[in-house]
């Protein structure tokens, strides 16, 4: 029987299969065009495609996000998009019978969100479905061995969602989502550039300048000339945008997710909140490639920060552990039923 980890992100979907590794990493998007005269749609494109589109469509066209902030926003096209992924790793319905999926869900999602993702999986098909909370895949992403005993802190930013939380073996000890992300971000650069330099952008332009010259180390000063167009005229034009550009606006939003840790970790006891001290925090999700972000954390907060070998995939890896270990899988998804 197949085995799948899925982390159906509001940003981006990962698919890891024991054994084989990442199989998928797309874009949790999907194209539509809408028909008018049957008030229907058609689905133009998925996953990578679609995204590729925004900004780029015909006025008919819509690239819808299904899932956001952690909450599945359009069952159908969540359906129909979760399957298009399932398919393009060969598992289409008939043999979604015979696989199990761990499902992976961030750290405060409420109960009637949770019904949701598990209609969706029922909707799929497949023989068994887990469902586990982020923060424990972190945790195993990184290596660590889980203790009842061992406090431990994670800090995911993923795209819209940001997962804080301090565990263990034995359960969550405090922890929580923060309506936070990259995304957010991409879009705080595209008002500032329209407000202060008069010059828009698109959000996939906004992206890929977050992560090619963001940047929150000392004097760092990457360049990408970008190609917009003028607000007034329409014209387009480029524009150099170098690091300084974005400084602030990275920052701000940080600021306002370690502000979340800060106060969680002030209202544990002592002897975890000593812990987390002499341990670290343990680091995933995109937003920590940006130059500077994981060394910001932790010079704000004054706690070490430890990063995983690539911490957009350290939640689903860490997953694939929990699937690995049918202990293990027993005991972290209790959490979720």
């Amino acid at each position: 029987m197949k085995r799948l980890v899925i982390d159906f992100g509001s940003g981006y979907t990962k698919i890891y299969m024991p054994g084989c590794g990442v199989v998928l990493f797309e874009a949790t998007c999907i194209a539509v065009e809408e028909m008018a005269e049957s008030h229907s749609y058609n689905i133009k494109a998925y996953g990578n495609k679609a995204k590729a589109l925004s900004g780029r469509a015909a006025r008919t066209t819509h690239i819808i996000e299904p899932v956001s902030q952690g909450d599945i926003r359009h069952m159908n096209l969540a359906l129909q998009l979760l399957r298009y992924f399932l398919e393009k790793i060969e598992i289409p319905a008939r043999q979604a019978r015979h696989a199990e999926a761990l499902f992976l869900l961030p750290c405060g999602i409420k109960e009637d969100i949770v019904a949701k993702y598990k209609r969706l999986a029922e909707e799929c098909g497949f023989a068994n479905t887990y469902f586990a909370r982020i923060p424990f895949a972190v945790i195993l992403g990184h290596n660590i061995t889980m203790s009842e005993s061992r406090p431990v802190c994670c800090l995911d930013i993923g795209c819209t969602v940001s997962n804080l939380a301090i565990v263990s073996q034995d359960g969550i000890i405090s922890g929580k989502s923060v309506y936070l992300g990259g995304e957010d971000i991409d879009i705080s650069i595209t008002d500032y550039l329209a407000a202060n330099h008069n010059f828009r952008i698109g959000t996939l332009t906004a992206e890929n300048l977050k992560n090619t010259v963001g940047s929150l180390l000392p004097d760092d000063n990457k360049l990408n000339n970008v190609y917009g167009r003028d607000g007034s005229s329409g014209i387009p034009v480029t524009m150099p945008i170098y690091s300084w550009h974005l400084t602030g606006i990275i920052s701000s939003h940080l600021d306002a997710i370690i502000k979340e840790v800060s106060d969680m970790l002030s209202k544990v006891s002592p002897d975890v909140s000593s812990a987390i001290m002499r341990s670290g925090i343990y680091l995933a999700g995109g937003m920590m490639k940006v130059d500077g972000v994981p060394e910001y954390i932790q010079e704000t907060l004054g706690i070490p920060v430890i990063m995983p070998e690539d911490p957009q995939l350290d939640a689903v890896m860490g997953g694939g552990a929990i699937l690995s270990d049918d202990k293990l899988l027993e005991r972290l998804t209790k959490t979720v039923d």
